[in-house]
């Protein structure tokens, strides 16, 4: 959220959306295929993946395209002493060619020095553009529009200037974890796809894939930046400093609803950490609390493709919901962060979709979420699905970045 005017003006407008919708918690089962039959088996349970797959590509996220035949990487920048030699710093653009265009979208990458390389990593889009996630002068400015709110007013007629730089460091904490043995890598929203409505499908790689938008299953903008962080992944699976088994995808906000379709859709990712993701994201729609199908499909019509929009004032009858996306990643570990204040997010409904979802881990033998109730504010749980509800309003703060990086070392490096 932009400022705390803004938040509570938004609180109150999901708070009168919400009211007078019935609470209904009676949801979908994973492990009934659509025909009525049960899962009682493994291989009988990849079979009911691929179903749910489909299910959220035609009626929710929209239809993604395959890895481009035409993409290359362009290293352009490889510091071995960045952050007064702390770190390596690299920034790789990468180049995708489809239907005679050319787009381009750079990833900055943190490697630290003082670890056995390759390491485990964490990847995740950001907000502002990757000069803002470090004070670091070495860092790319970022050619594409950038929003000159009033929590990052560094902008000038939508380009970043030097000003823009570390504007939003601490929502990334990159010594923190670089500190605990991991690499960084992040790219830019705007770079990828536009997240703007007067500019929805005109830039970035939906221009390369015009005819996934003349459908129902339209390309959506939360499936584009999922489908950058698979490219994201092409590129760290070619990088000899980083072990591209042991990458966690991250996302806050609208960014973690991509990070966990991202780790839904995508299995080389071996870790998902999603922060106050909310409704499209880690909260149930079934509770008919907090923001709401309608107010998606309206004020953030780009991000999911239009056949979601049959769904609108059904919050509580759909045939499916996001615990569905969290079984996708089963048995991946994946850990969901809530916020106190957050009620747009609906703390409460992000932890009944890791309870939900504990059904499916269980079923593949691992320990899944290790309680039955909301635990206590500012304590985290972790098993093989990891929880917190913390004090405080949306954003990411040291508190989320420890439980998250505690929650990945005991996963990522054994």
């Amino acid at each position: 959220m932009k400022n705390r005017l803004w938040f509570l003006a938004f609180s109150l407008l999901v708070t009168f959306s919400s009211s007078g919708q019935n609470k209904n918690t009676s949801l979908p089962d994973a492990l009934t295929f659509n025909n009525g039959s049960k899962v009682t088996s493994v291989r009988q349970w990849n079979a009911r993946r691929e179903e749910l797959l489909k299910t959220f590509r035609t009626e929710m996220y929209g239809t993604s395209p395959g890895r481009p035949k035409d993409m290359r990487f362009e290293v352009f920048d490889h510091d071995k002493n960045a952050l007064n030699g702390k770190a390596t710093r690299k920034q790789v653009a990468i180049h995708i060619r489809e239907n005679g265009k050319e787009v381009k979208f750079d990833l900055l990458i943190y490697i630290p020095n003082h670890v056995k390389h390759p390491v485990p990593a964490i990847i995740g889009i950001n907000f502002i553009g990757n000069q803002a996630i470090h004070a670091d002068p070495g860092i790319k400015l970022t050619e594409a529009w950038v929003e000159n709110s009033k929590m990052f007013p560094c902008a000038v007629d939508g380009k970043a200037t030097d000003a823009c730089r570390g504007v939003n460091a601490r929502q990334w904490q990159v010594d923190s974890i670089l500190d605990a043995g991991f690499a960084l890598a992040t790219m830019y929203r705007e770079e990828i796809a536009s997240d703007r409505k007067e500019e929805m499908f005109k830039t970035g790689v939906h221009t390369l894939y015009p005819e996934l938008q003349n459908r129902e299953d339209n390309f959506g903008t939360i499936a584009a930046w999922a489908w950058a962080l698979s490219r994201g992944m092409d590129y760290l699976e070619t990088d000899q400093d980083i072990n591209a088994k042991k990458v966690a995808v991250f996302g806050f906000s609208r960014l973690g609803k991509a990070a966990l379709w991202t780790g839904a859709s995508d299995t080389r990712f071996a870790l998902v950490l999603s922060n106050e993701s909310g409704a499209g994201g880690a909260k149930l729609f079934h509770r008919g609390i907090g923001e709401n199908i309608r107010r998606l499909n309206t004020v953030f019509p780009h991000w999911y493709a239009r056949s979601f929009r049959k769904y609108m004032d059904q919050d509580t009858l759909l045939p499916f919901d996001q615990h569905f996306i969290v079984d996708l990643i089963a048995p991946r570990p994946v850990y969901i962060a809530s916020a106190e204040d957050d009620k747009g997010a609906d703390p409460e409904g992000e932890f009944a979709t890791a309870k939900e979802a504990d059904a499916v881990y269980r079923f593949l033998k691992t320990k899944g979420l290790p309680v039955k109730e909301i635990p206590a504010l500012n304590k985290a749980v972790m098993g093989q699905i990891g929880y917190h509800i913390r004090t405080g309003g949306h954003d990411v703060t040291s508190f989320d970045w420890k439980q998250f990086l505690n929650f990945s070392i005991l996963r990522l490096q054994k």
